[in-house]
């Protein structure tokens, strides 16, 4: 009788016969729930820690995929202007090989002329011993 005029009051007696304000089935879930309360925090940190290690290790991979990006824009830029120097060596040899081929054909020219020279000067050689030989004989 005296435990239900003390329990009407909201004061309960626990397993150790003390007096408490909370009822000891409300006592004890309250204990649980501090101890789930305790789990759970435990258990958010080493989600915490498992979140920013792969944080960390997300910017690593992103921070490699950057390098290795520049390494290929760079390897592109590279092959490009590779390209464009062989390009302009390409029209630099054109260019020669036109030359060379000029050059080829005044070469080739230039013993028909030679002849066609040679040949003039010995015909006005040959003239000029004629119109000598002439005069001589005119004069003898």
């Amino acid at each position: 009788m005296a435990q239900a005029a003390l329990g009407a009051a909201g004061l309960h007696f626990d397993e150790l016969n003390k007096l408490r304000v909370l009822d000891p089935e409300v006592a004890q879930q309250t204990a649980q729930l501090r101890e789930e309360c305790g789990a759970f925090l435990d258990k958010i940190v080493e989600f915490q820690k498992i979140v920013g290690s792969l944080i960390e290790l997300v910017d690593q991979l992103a921070k490699a995929a950057e390098s290795e990006k520049m390494k290929a824009i760079g390897a592109r830029n590279l092959l490009k202007s590779i390209a464009k120097q062989r390009e302009a060596q390409e029209q630099q040899l054109q260019a020669l090989i036109a030359e060379k081929k000029m050059q080829l054909e005044r070469i080739r020219k230039e013993p028909q002329k030679f002849m066609i020279h040679r040949t003039d000067q010995l015909q006005t050689h040959k003239t000029a011993e004629n119109t000598a030989e002439l005069l001589t004989l005119n004069y003898a």
